[in-house]
């Protein structure tokens, strides 16, 4: 089969792979319908050590069910199927505490990007999509893999209700799926930081009542003039990149809360006096538990409550990999589907 493999920064390709085959009796194969290309993929793009034998790409598919183990119980042949980006038995003391991307038996995939796929614990990883579906939906069903239910996850765990304030930092896919969760859960004010109109202008429609396009200082300033020196009681950080964290503590309200759902690129991250403590505030978020979101969530996007697949702005071939890669590094495309 044809797979997106990257053989070093910058150096992604398609390449012919053996077909995967079940090995386990809870696993199942599926033939992939929808990927994309995540913001988290460019940091190997622009990192990856040389790799001779190319390292897997993608973790966010949708697919039909082609062949099920013998101990799978909940999907059968045939079903379309929403595969969130990490897999979990459902079962264990973290799945049933909501924290199924710490599965005891759970693991992170790679391989998405691809003509098939095998799903570990299929049972507790996979969502059958309601048969007769329309196809129309399909990308909006696709960000439920990822990336609507991180930025609903940072909204969640940044307290975000009614009447809340709060700062979205970042404007790629994360961030305005930040933006649209926040409103979806009663936020008052939403300030989108970010610099790019065409995304801002969406980041508008999702919810954002201010859009913030200066950084550093001027950036704070801002923000800080906007919330009357008060500051956000939520600041939900969709980038991973230090000056993002600088400014999220800068921003926060006194007893408030950082949510970061951005893949972090540092180890070390302030939390004293003149950060975090002073302040009384919190910091909370982490790899987005999908699985434990997803079929609360499913419903809105069935009756067409909420349509976060509007991040979808570019859709290319499997065989065009290389190109959706450039225009996602490039800025030029928000996130690109990807139809293998």
């Amino acid at each position: 089969m044809k797979a997106a493999l990257m053989f070093g920064a910058g150096d992604v390709r398609v390449a012919e792979v053996p077909d995967p085959v079940i090995r386990n009796s809870t696993d199942a194969l599926i033939r992939v319908t929808y990927a994309c290309v995540c913001g988290s993929d460019l940091h190997p793009y622009h990192g990856l050590e040389d790799t001779p034998e190319g390292q897997s790409m993608g973790h966010e598919s949708i697919g039909v069910v082609e062949e099920i183990g013998a101990d799978v119980r909940t999907l059968a042949v045939g079903d379309t199927v929403i595969v969130p980006f990490a897999w979990s038995d459902g079962t264990c003391a973290f799945c049933q505490e909501g924290i199924n991307t710490s599965c005891v038996h759970g693991g992170f995939f790679s391989g998405a990007q691809a003509e098939k796929m095998i799903v570990p614990y299929a049972d507790g990883t996979a969502v059958v999509v309601p048969a007769g579906t329309d196809e129309s939906l399909m990308p909006s069903l696709l960000t439920l893999s990822d990336v609507y239910l991180t930025g609903y996850h940072a909204a969640v765990r940044g307290g975000v209700t009614t009447g809340t304030t709060v700062t979205v930092i970042g404007d790629g896919a994360v961030g305005l799926s930040a933006v649209l969760a926040a409103k979806q859960l009663g936020a008052e004010t939403i300030i989108l930081m970010g610099r790019h109109t065409a995304r801002t202008d969406l980041g508008r429609e999702f919810g954002a009542t201010h859009v913030v396009a200066e950084r550093g200082d001027k950036g704070v300033a801002k923000v800080m003039e906007i919330t009357g020196g008060l500051g956000t009681h939520a600041v939900l950080e969709a980038v991973g990149h230090m000056p993002a964290y600088d400014q999220a503590y800068r921003i926060v309200r006194p007893g408030g809360t950082i949510s970061r759902v951005g893949l972090p690129q540092y180890e070390d991250a302030p939390v004293g006096f003149g950060s975090l403590f002073g302040k009384n505030a919190t910091l909370t978020g982490g790899p987005a538990p999908v699985r434990a979101y997803l079929e609360q969530i499913l419903p809105q996007l069935l009756d067409g409550t909420i349509n976060p697949g509007r991040v979808f702005d570019r859709e290319l071939p499997l065989a065009e990999i290389t190109e959706a890669y450039r225009l996602m590094d490039s800025r030029e495309a928000i996130k690109v589907l990807i139809r293998p």
